[in-house]
């Protein structure tokens, strides 16, 4: 019995794979249902463009985010002691996203900046629940830094601000070109829907003054400050 399936499922990952090199070799002539059952066709979402609406600067909010984060930190030691004083809390991987690999900062928050980043969470994984990507989790690139992480990530990146949100522990980075989806291929159609779709969440957020969002372009992510 167990052979019998494990050959079905040999044979059905063959199928899929002369499916896809045949769709890749000649998708004009790849039949339509086949390319919808890869997930190769790209659908037009009709997603407004909201990426560019984020433009929020540093003085803006840099002296709200001192008032209401934590005392900047020297290095992890200190870190830690805002942990066990309870002034900022541990961020894993939750529902609606993951926490990349963090060279330059802590997974740790604020719990107001916390709580921002669930809603966004909510909402995201609320506005795409009726499509094919339903259940796709974003990825968060960067929160609480050190001033001695802040220093190291200067020698590669001259752009980071010595006088960044990030420091207090109420900002924090999300991707808008890595998401964890569940379908098997990934149009550009769908990776300009996600972005644009995270963005009009953060937007609306903006919007009803929870938080600051800057679209950085060169970082490839949005940087969301709470408010």
């Amino acid at each position: 019995m167990k052979k019998t399936i494990k050959i079905a499922a040999h044979l059905f990952t063959m199928s899929l794979l002369v499916l896809l090199i045949a769709t890749l070799i000649n998708p004009k002539k790849t039949n339509r249902f086949v390319r919808d059952t890869l997930g190769l066709t790209c659908i037009d979402y009709k997603q407004g463009v909201y990426s560019k609406k984020l433009t929020n600067t540093i003085p803006e909010y840099i002296a709200r985010s001192k008032e209401t984060g934590i005392i900047k930190c020297k290095d992890e030691s200190e870190v830690m002691e805002r942990v066990s004083a309870g002034k900022l809390v541990k961020i894993s991987d939750g529902k609606g996203y993951n926490v990349g690999e963090l060279s330059h900062s802590y997974p740790y928050l604020t719990k107001a900046a916390k709580d921002l980043l669930t809603e966004i969470c909510e909402r995201f994984r609320e506005k795409i629940s009726d499509t094919r990507l339903s259940g796709t989790r974003f990825k968060i690139t960067s929160l609480t830094r050190t001033t001695e992480k802040l220093n190291n990530l200067r020698g590669v990146n001259s752009n980071a601000s010595m006088n960044s949100p990030h420091l207090y522990g109420n900002a924090f980075d999300i991707s808008y070109i890595r998401f964890s989806t569940r379908k098997l291929f990934v149009t550009n159609c769908d990776e300009k829907y996600l972005m644009e779709a995270l963005a009009e969440v953060i937007w609306q957020l903006k919007k009803e003054k929870k938080c600051w969002a800057t679209f950085e372009r060169q970082q490839n992510c949005f940087h969301v400050v709470a408010r």
